[in-house]
């Protein structure tokens, strides 16, 4: 039996190395043409079928066993953050104003590492491995869709088809050591908003001869706010959040338009479609309301991540399995975070769990997204022995 959390262990200097260096170089989605090529080079060091340009920038790499089985398929983000760093570390970004704020330069490099321990006993596996190291999982960055959709697009999920999907996520909510892996749903699904008012502009010293879409921008995100707290059952997440509102140019200009933008989670279908429904009503009803004319512009950003019941449970059991003396958590723990990994496992069942990753200690403990963000590097050998045990027990 292959001891996986031993060759973590083992394989940890490289891990870490590779972290570091992506952590130094990060690039914003769909220009991960450094972090893509050095993917590139070291799985064909290994031997492994490489194709390049999968969703533009994204690396697929094909590890074929040497007896028939199904096709896995390993997710790992690559992309950074436009994002200052602050954080004074020895393998700070070198690049301004771009920074790996969320952990996928971890991710990354744990994909590297899983690549070398399954490739080594890949004459054992019944079946084949897809290592997909995906672009531009923050946002779509200029393109019409974001890098999950996009590698969709281009044919990830087949020749061969994939019948069983793997992700992951250092998380620095929760402490080094924690891991969880539940079925049901685990990240939200999400859209994005843009409403746009028109109304009449004029001087603000004579308001009864305008009409003032500041006002009805004003209403609207207040009306917003009774979408969860009086249409959604309390019991079932959902959040609509107004996060920017552009408008005017002088103190005394009634402006001619403005526009609201915010974000909207859910994880029930039946929830997401009764607040667009009431969002909608709102949104139109307020704007006749007030004599503003009105554009909404509403984009899913992606589906939510649900597990499948079977597959959690094989991870589940390789986690206990691997870490005999750790609670591995398997209640549903529910982020609104959003993850575009939702939309591969649309198209197959998948697992995507979570490796703690914070240390208070060692200051190591700022949220994702943070200037200063960093993570615990050990939580890179768990997540490293936990995918590639998942991957092989998921096979059998």
């Amino acid at each position: 039996m292959t001891d996986f959390l031993k060759q973590a262990q083992e394989l940890f200097p490289y891990t870490q190395a590779m972290r570091r260096d992506f952590h130094i170089h990060p690039e914003l989605g769909f220009n991960e043409i450094r972090t893509g090529g050095i993917v590139a080079k070291e799985l064909e060091a290994l031997g492994i079928e490489v194709t390049k340009g999968v969703g533009k920038t994204g690396v697929v790499g094909f590890l074929e066993g040497s007896k028939p089985g199904p096709t896995i398929l390993l997710r790992f983000d690559m992309d950074a953050l436009p994002i200052t760093e602050e954080t004074d570390a020895e393998y700070a970004s070198e690049n301004a104003g771009v920074m790996h704020a969320c952990g996928h330069d971890g991710h990354t490099a744990i994909g590297l590492t899983v690549a070398k321990i399954l490739n080594q006993s890949k004459d054992s596996l019944a079946g084949n491995i897809k290592f997909c190291f995906q672009p531009s999982e923050e946002g779509t960055n200029g393109e019409d869709v974001g890098g999950a959709l996009m590698m969709i697009r281009d044919g990830v999920m087949e020749g061969p088809t994939v019948e069983k999907t793997l992700s992951l996520h250092v998380w620095n909510d929760k402490p080094i050591g924690w891991i969880h892996v539940a079925k049901g749903p685990v990240m939200a699904g999400a859209e994005l908003f843009i409403i746009k008012l028109t109304g009449k502009g004029g001087h603000g010293a004579g308001p009864e001869t305008t009409i003032d879409p500041v006002v009805c921008a004003a209403q609207i995100v207040t009306a917003l706010q009774t979408i969860v707290s009086r249409n959604i059952e309390p019991l079932k997440p959902a959040v609509v959040s107004a996060t920017s509102i552009h408008s005017g140019t002088a103190f005394n200009i009634i402006p001619q338009t403005a526009e609201i933008w915010g974000t909207i989670r859910t994880f029930d279908h039946e929830v997401r479609k009764r607040v667009l429904e009431r969002f909608e009503q709102i949104v139109r009803g307020t704007a006749a309301a007030m004599n503003c004319e009105v554009e909404i512009t509403i984009q899913q950003v992606t589906a939510p991540v649900i597990n499948n019941e079977e597959v959690a449970a094989s991870v589940f059991a390789s986690a206990q399995a691997l870490f005999p003396k750790t609670e591995i958590a398997s209640n549903s723990y529910l982020t609104m975070g959003a993850e575009d990994m939702g939309y591969m496992q649309e198209k197959a069942d998948g697992c995507y769990f979570f490796i703690g990753s914070a240390n208070a200690e060692k200051n190591l403990n700022y949220n994702h997204h943070h200037p200063k963000f960093d993570f615990d590097e050990q939580a890179l050998i768990n997540g490293v022995a936990l995918m590639a045990s998942a991957a092989t027990d998921l096979l059998k």
